[in-house]
């Protein structure tokens, strides 16, 4: 129920000559008063009866005991305008008792609090409940602002049947009864209507047709397995005290409603929730329809003219059409008649009267269409909420690598239970600079890198024949005694090997880059690469810039190391390509970019340019660039940590390459690897800031660690080693898409909206079917980790299960039907 309305029960009960008045509202809140019946109101309101049948005579849709009639003329419409007035001062005058006070007052104070204020009025017996209850004026003393419904129910039967949920256009079905000295062709074309908003059956006698005929085709019809939202009769219709009244369905042929009461039921199980008798005396009717469970019902308390019947329905449908509520809808064909039919057709307003179940909601009619569908699917105030707060989770980058960290050591752990832990040969080799070879090697101030230290290490390399070097050091600060020793190692190493040298560079925050000294190298016979990491931790694959970025963006170093292994070693000249001297070699004589013979070698052999040599992944998708505006990763490739170590690199520290160069070269085959040379955690190694170039070991590169014999516990990760990873997945392809948590998080929001829809309401009852949502979202957990090693697609999971489950919560919370 919507939390602008203020809910009262009032159970009105008369014992003799007093009736008690008990009213509950609110958590427990309770009033009892009991005050003396007036017999003048039971004297005024059987003169306006018989005022009010004077008047109206005939066609009344409803059969009336015939009582004397005066010989002369009489003005039935000004005594029955008189009769009206003495019934509802009496009865207003009752119930302004002082006793009932405090009942009145609590209503209206909730009224005054600007809430819409429902009176669920119970009152027996059937006698007392024949006043115009309806007409009860409870705010008028108080001048309350809010709005009172006054409605009426039966508390001595709380069944109500909870309907089917209904996901198809309104159905209705309408019984004309009996028509002598009736005419229904107003009813039926105000029934018709509804038409475009519903689907509509009439029913009703034929001529030849059997009492037992007609009776079966109404049970059959009601019980129709496709379900009713709408029952509507027109006809004459009677009160009976053992049958639940009675409706006259052809000349002479009634039908009550115990006879039907089991095609009713089935009725009221597949959707019918509101009925309409536009006929006469229908409070037995009304009591019988709401004992059997239906949600509510609308009838006329007295004999009704067929005149004022037609006006009624016209307006009341009219209201129905707008999608207004049952309630509303006789309120305002009531007052229709109050305000624009008084003079025709007096205290016509008064017979009407709406019985709900007091739990159920006020029917209306719902519009059906895609515009429909559509409004069903939009999030509740709760739902929405709750989605919202997740997406802005899901926007936070520190809360998405948290997410990315936890993953990847799931996958690990994965791996290594399903044995799926990769098994080729590490193409990396790390010449580590740590600490132990800075101690050896007696260097006091290893930030710069002492570059003499370096030439030794190079000039090593060279003489085991390492074909590919790239050095994890900027080299744009003059050491005037070294570089010349540097540069010289460089050079030969070049000359004399056709070693490929890949430098690292990086951009400055002022603008600018780290450039390699020109007297150290120079960009015709070597390359320079961007040295920096995505992510902290590092998560993220360096990627290449789109083809229309400024011509200073640099290619990753990681993939430049990996352009050049493919160069050196994969590229062999066959028939229809050019010869192998055709292949771009590093020469110091050379009188172009090496980068751009590169490009010029593989269009000619492979009609690829260098930028989607690996995968057409490594070139900046434009949406991800257009991510990074939002501070977003979206479609960035990520590194894969759940690849264990062993797999992508292999570490010799630089004192055991200087010492031990035999058992290296007995041990490893260098040929066979990219050199990187690369800083090994020392505390100093960084660009612009000490201690930069070490990050916090990701979850499931620390779990690889850990496996290790002996363990390795090293509390950080060194850059080098983030460069070798990423080397690992261009040469292998091993490029790793993940998909936003925002977008599966939409899905999961559509899934979980679907998923309540199709369920309904959700409770402890339905536990195999929250067995199978349990079960389907642990299937998406295993199916994303193994489509992760397959396909090279990484879904998220935590995030997206939790939003299909908040609506799952919330619906079991609610108890909301969402038929």
């Amino acid at each position: 129920m919507n939390s602008t309305v203020s809910k009262f029960n009032l159970k009105v009960q008369q014992v003799e000559q007093v009736c008690l008045f008990e009213l509950s509202w609110g958590q427990g809140q309770h009033l009892e008063v009991k005050i003396p019946y007036l017999e003048t109101l039971t004297k005024f309101y059987q003169e306006w009866q018989d005022t009010y049948l004077n008047f109206y005579k005939r066609p009344l849709r409803g059969r009336v005991v015939k009582k004397g009639q005066l010989s002369v003329p009489v003005d039935w419409h000004a005594k029955l305008v008189e009769a009206e007035a003495k019934l509802l001062a009496e009865f207003h005058r009752w119930l302004r008792h002082e006793e009932l006070f405090e009942i009145r007052a609590s209503i209206a104070k909730a009224a005054s609090d600007h809430l819409r204020v429902e009176l669920s009025l119970s009152v027996t017996p059937l006698e007392l409940s024949r006043l115009p209850w309806e007409a009860w004026e409870i705010g008028t003393e108080f001048a309350a602002s809010g709005k009172i419904r006054i409605l009426r129910t039966i508390y001595a039967r709380s069944k109500r049947i909870l309907p089917a949920p209904r996901q198809r256009k309104a159905r209705v079905l309408a019984i004309l009864g009996d028509d002598t000295g009736l005419d229904f062709q107003v009813d039926k074309q105000a029934v018709k209507s509804l038409s475009s908003i519903a689907e509509i059956v009439f029913v009703g006698w034929q001529p030849g047709q059997s009492s037992t005929q007609l009776k079966t085709q109404i049970a059959e019809a009601i019980k129709d397995a496709r379900g009713w939202d709408v029952l509507f009769f027109a006809g004459h219709s009677n009160e009976t005290s053992l049958t639940g009244g009675e409706l006259g369905i052809a000349p002479n042929i009634s039908l009550s409603l115990r006879e039907i009461e089991q095609p009713l039921t089935l009725a009221i199980q597949r959707g019918l929730q509101f009925a309409l008798f536009n006929s006469c005396k229908g409070l037995s009717l009304a009591n019988t329809l709401i004992g059997l469970g239906l949600s509510q019902v609308a009838v006329m308390r007295e004999p009704v003219h067929n005149r004022v019947a037609q006006e009624f329905l016209l307006q009341f449908l009219r209201s129905l059409a707008e999608y207004k509520d049952a309630h509303d809808a006789m309120l305002a064909a009531c007052q229709f008649l109050k305000l624009e039919k008084q003079i025709t057709y007096p205290s016509a307003y008064l017979i009407p009267s709406l019985f709900r179940h007091p739990e159920a909601p006020v029917f209306r009619l719902e519009p059906y269409g895609w515009k429909q569908k559509l409004k069903r699917w939009l999030p509740t105030k709760t739902e929405a909420i709750a989605v919202g707060v997740l997406c802005g989770l899901s926007w936070q980058l520190s809360v998405q690598e948290l997410l990315l960290d936890q993953r990847l050591w799931v996958q690990s752990v994965y791996r290594q239970m399903t044995l799926q832990t990769p098994t080729h040969s590490p193409p990396v080799l790390m010449v580590s600079i740590d600490e132990e070879s800075i101690k050896r090697a007696r260097i006091s101030a290893p930030r710069p890198m002492n570059r003499r230290y370096l030439a030794q290490i190079i000039d090593q390399l060279a003489l085991l024949d390492s074909p590919v070097v790239g050095v994890d050091y900027l080299l744009d600060r003059h050491q005037p005694e070294n570089d010349p020793i540097l540069a010289n190692s460089v050079r030969q190493a070049v000359e004399k090997r056709g070693t490929w040298f890949i430098f690292a560079t990086k951009s400055r925050s002022v603008g600018g880059w780290f450039e390699v000294l020109p007297e150290i190298a120079d960009p015709n016979w070597s390359f320079n690469g961007d040295l920096r990491v995505l992510g902290y931790p590092p998560h993220y694959m360096s990627l290449v810039p789109l083809p229309e970025e400024n011509s200073q963006q640099r290619l990753p170093l990681s993939y430049l190391l990996a352009l050049g292994y493919w160069v050196h070693y994969e590229s062999t000249p066959n028939e229809s390509t050019p010869s192998a001297t055709t292949i771009p070699k590093p020469q110091l004589d050379a009188s172009s970019q090496l980068l751009s013979q590169v490009r010029a070698y593989l269009l000619e052999t492979t009609t690829k340019d260098y930028g989607k040599l690996f995968s057409p992944k490594a070139v900046l998708h434009p949406l991800t660039n257009w991510a990074y505006l939002l501070r977003q990763w979206w479609l960035q490739p990520i590194i894969d940590f759940s690849i264990p170590p062993e797999q992508v690199y292999q570490t010799i520290p630089a004192w055991q390459l200087l010492e031990q160069p035999s058992e290296i070269d007995s041990l490893i085959d260098l040929d066979q690897y990219v050199i990187l040379i690369a800083p090994g955690g020392y505390g100093e190694a960084g660009v612009e800031t000490e201690g930069e170039d070490n990050y916090p070991v990701p979850s499931a590169l620390a779990y690889w660690r850990s496996q290790q014999n002996p363990p390795d516990l090293r509390p950080i990760l060194p850059g080098g080693e983030v460069h070798a990873y990423m080397v690992h997945h261009w040469l292998n392809r091993r490029l790793v898409t993940p998909i936003p948590d925002l977008w599966m998080l939409a899905i999961a929001a559509l899934l979980g909206k679907g998923t309540v829809l199709a369920v309904g309401q959700i409770s402890r009852k339905q536990w195999k079917k929250i067995l199978a949502m349990i079960a389907v979202s642990g299937i998406y957990g295993g199916a994303s980790l193994q489509l992760y090693i397959t396909g090279g697609i990484l879904f998220p999971w935590f995030l997206p299960t939790l939003t299909f489950w908040t609506y799952i919560v919330v619906a079991f919370v609610e108890r909301k039907s969402y038929g």
